[in-house]
C-alpha cells in the first residue's frame, strides 16, 4: 500500500513530525544540561504523542485508501481477511 497524502493531510503530518523532531531535540539538549527529570519526561511524553498522531494519520490515510479501493472493485491480489489483518497490526504497532 503507497503513502499518498494530499496536501492539507501531508503539511499536517509533516509538521507533527517536525514539532516532534523539535521536542526531542530539545529533551537532548535538556538531558545533556542535566534538567530536572520531571520537565525531561513532559518533552518526551509530547513527542511521543505527536508521533502517534502522525503515524494515526498516516494509517487513517491508508485506511480511506483501502476503503476506496474495495469500493471501486480493485484488487492486489489480496483478500477482505488479509487486508484486515495488515490494517490490524499497523494500528497495533502505534499501541
Amino acid at each position: 500500500m503507497e503513502l499518498e497524502l494530499a496536501g492539507a493531510e501531508l503539511k499536517a503530518v509533516l509538521n507533527r513530525l517536525r514539532r516532534a523532531q523539535g521536542q526531542i531535540s530539545g529533551v537532548i539538549r535538556m538531558i545533556e544540561e542535566g534538567r530536572d527529570c520531571e520537565d525531561v519526561v513532559t518533552q518526551l511524553a509530547a513527542a511521543s504523542r505527536a508521533l502517534d498522531r502522525a503515524g494515526f494519520a498516516i494509517i487513517a490515510t491508508g485506511l480511506q485508501k483501502c476503503v476506496a479501493d474495495i469500493e471501486s472493485g480493485r484488487k492486489s491480489g489480496e483478500d477482505a481477511e488479509q487486508l484486515r489483518a495488515r490494517l490490524e497490526r499497523l494500528f497495533l504497532s502505534l499501541a
